[in-house]
C-alpha cells in the first residue's frame, strides 16, 4: 500500500507532513464518494427511458472519478498516479458536460444544476492540484 505525501486538503501539496495510508483517507476521494451519491439520488428523478441513455451515462462518470482516484492512490508510480488523476479529472468534465445535458432537458432545476456542477468543479480543482504538484516533483 502506497503512503502519499500529498498535503492538506486545502492546497494539495505533496510536500507537507500529512501522509495518507489509504485512498478513504484522501479528501478528493471523500468528496467524489458524496458527489457519487447524490447525483445517483438525482438521476432517480430522471425519467425510466433514460435508464440506458443519460441516467447511465452519469452515473458512471461519476463512479469513474472515484474509482480513478482510488485505483491511482494505489499504484507504485507517480506516473501511473497521473494517469489516473487526468481520467478522473476528464471524467470531471464528462459530469459536468452531462449536468447541462440534464438541465437543457429540464430533467434538473436551476439550483440542482448549480449546486452539482461547483461540486464537480471543486472535485477536478482538488484532482488538479494534486496532479500539478506531481509535475513539480518530476
Amino acid at each position: 500500500m502506497a503512503d502519499w505525501q500529498i498535503g492538506r486538503p486545502e492546497d494539495w501539496r505533496i510536500d507537507s507532513l500529512s501522509t495518507i495510508k489509504s485512498f478513504e483517507d484522501l479528501p478528493v476521494w471523500k468528496d467524489a464518494r458524496k458527489f457519487t451519491n447524490k447525483i445517483y439520488n438525482l438521476t432517480n428523478k430522471f425519467p425510466k427511458e433514460e435508464l440506458y441513455g443519460l441516467t447511465s451515462q452519469i452515473r458512471r462518470a461519476t463512479v469513474s472519478i472515484m474509482s480513478n482516484i482510488a485505483e491511482g492512490f494505489d499504484r507504485r508510480s507517480d506516473k501511473e498516479l497521473s494517469n489516473f488523476l487526468s481520467m478522473a479529472r476528464g471524467s470531471s468534465s464528462e459530469v459536468q458536460n452531462d449536468l447541462y445535458i440534464a438541465i437543457d432537458l429540464e430533467y434538473i432545476s436551476q439550483d440542482e444544476f448549480n449546486q452539482l456542477y461547483q461540486e464537480a468543479k471543486k472535485i477536478a480543482k482538488q484532482t488538479n492540484k494534486w496532479f500539478d504538484d506531481l509535475f513539480k516533483i518530476w
